[in-house]
């Protein structure tokens, strides 16, 4: 792509934009041409000799890069592209209506700019908008979370692009020294947040499968949570056992004995031929056993699909969306699948099946709204479905706080254990946030050899929101 402009801009965030959303543009040359006349933005494109002009009241920095978005949109519509989500490419669209609110828009003001200038749906907009109204019921600065990685599996999933190793490969035979090394660093992270009173809201055991864990391990690295760490504030506590080939009847009655409360147990598929595919082992009968024993022990139970999945047809969704009725679940997490570039499946480069999208989300909306659920939480991701969403749905007072916390990029995060992601959030402005990270080694043998280190770092970054609070 070839972009001359009388206007400076970052040619890589179109060429980005071009390349998800309009990859026709991708080897044409562009002729922009950007101007202010009475009050309004006015954008000229032109390539190979036809032009299309796409105008709009400037509104005087409140919409971040507002030329260079008018050039987005103007590629939309010069290819005559119509998007669920119009030019909404970022990951968290959430964020987009929050600042609008920060900036004070009003939520009719919001919907009808989504609609008239980013080219959003109003299906799409009415579901932004009641995810945010329900977000901000429990987003809280005051404190911070807890993030704790296990970056082990039985098997890797084709799908995933997340820290994990399986626990047979060579990297397996470091497990037993990580554990050793996760319980050192809860240890000094409890003491560390304890000295400088950081009040935790939540925490989260993740992965890779947490619950890869031995009995035993599990046992102990539970058990260091519980001693080292102040959980007299801490609202939810939440251990993923997504895969129920990890799981025994011991281990959820202890998660439950040291407190975690809610459980992620994850199909992704009801389709068994489809999790073969994707190297993920499925037994039905023991999930459906220790679905029940999680109910009886009390737990939350959140249940994860993906739409989307190698070879699945429309059909197929709608079984395994058929299947989700029949047990009582109060949260539901409904990801449509994305081809990350670090995961086996991008590199296989397997074709999509076309979906239905509109039969989909219909059966989706016919199922909440039989459970009693509403969504609370949403995010997007690049090389996803155009009509699709990553997106959480729960029965009242079964959110998880964690997860708004963690997509609205509202809260600080303390992260433990490999991969594990420490990060910042201070305010920068009124209507911007600045954040900053700081990475576990994803590697277990570079985590083991460099956690203490890496503390350090992280204890150091932690400081300044210390300091700012003095200022």
């Amino acid at each position: 792509m070839l972009i001359n402009s009388n206007f400076q801009m970052n040619h890589r965030s179109i060429e980005e934009f071009a390349r998800v959303m309009v990859p026709e543009a991708s080897d044409k040359s562009l002729d922009i041409k950007i101007e202010k006349i009475d009050g309004e933005i006015v954008v000229e494109l032109e390539i190979e000799g036809r032009k299309e002009v796409f105008r709009y009241p400037d509104q005087d920095g409140r919409i971040e890069d507002q030329e260079i978005t008018m050039v987005k949109i103007l590629l939309l519509k010069f290819f005559k592209k119509e998007y669920s989500w119009g030019g909404l490419m970022g990951v968290r669209p959430t964020k987009v209506v929050r600042r609008f609110l920060a900036l004070g828009y009003s939520y009719e003001e919001i919907k009808k700019m989504m609609q008239e200038f980013l080219l959003v749906t109003e299906e799409k907009i009415d579901l932004l908008i009641e995810v945010v109204k329900k977000e901000l019921e429990f987003l809280d600065r005051e404190h911070i979370n807890l993030y704790i990685g296990i970056p082990f599996c039985p098997t890797k999933c084709k799908y995933c692009s997340f820290a994990s190793y399986e626990l047979s490969s060579g990297v397996g035979r470091y497990y037993k020294d990580f554990v050793k090394t996760l319980l050192k660093e809860i240890e000094l992270t409890g003491e560390f947040l304890k000295r400088e009173d950081f009040r935790i809201s939540s925490i989260y055991i993740g992965g890779g499968t947490p619950s890869t864990l031995t009995e035993k391990d599990l046992e102990d690295v539970l058990q260091a949570v519980n001693r080292y760490i102040d959980m007299s504030e801490v609202r939810e506590f939440t251990f993923e056992a997504g895969r129920e080939d990890t799981l025994t009847e011991k281990k959820l009655e202890i998660a439950k004995r040291y407190g975690v409360d809610r459980i992620s147990l994850n199909p992704q598929t009801f389709k068994e031929e489809t999790l073969k595919k994707v190297n993920r082992r499925f037994n039905r009968e023991n999930f459906e056993k220790y679905f029940i024993k999680a109910k009886e022990l009390g737990f939350i139970v959140n249940m994860d699909i993906i739409v989307g999945l190698p070879d699945e047809t429309t059909e197929d969704v709608l079984y395994t969306l058929g299947e989700l009725e029949k047990f009582d679940i109060e949260n539901l997490t409904v990801h449509t699948l994305a081809f990350k570039r670090a995961s086996n499946l991008f590199k296989e480069s397997q074709d999509r099946v076309e979906l239905d999208g509109k039969r989909i989300i219909g059966r989706i909306k016919d199922l909440i709204e039989k459970k009693g659920m509403f969504p609370y939480y949403l995010y997007r991701q690049k090389n996803i479905m155009e009509w699709g969403e990553n997106i959480g749905y729960s029965k009242t007072a079964c959110e998880s706080v964690f997860n708004i916390e963690m997509i609205e990029e509202n809260q600080s995060t303390m992260g433990l254990g490999g991969g594990a992601i420490t990060k910042i959030v201070l305010p920068e402005n009124e209507y911007r946030d600045y954040i900053e990270r700081y990475v576990n080694p994803k590697d277990p043998a570079l985590y083991i050899r460099e956690m203490e280190e890496r503390m350090e770092a992280k204890k150091q970054l932690f400081l300044r929101l210390k300091e700012r609070e003095t200022i």
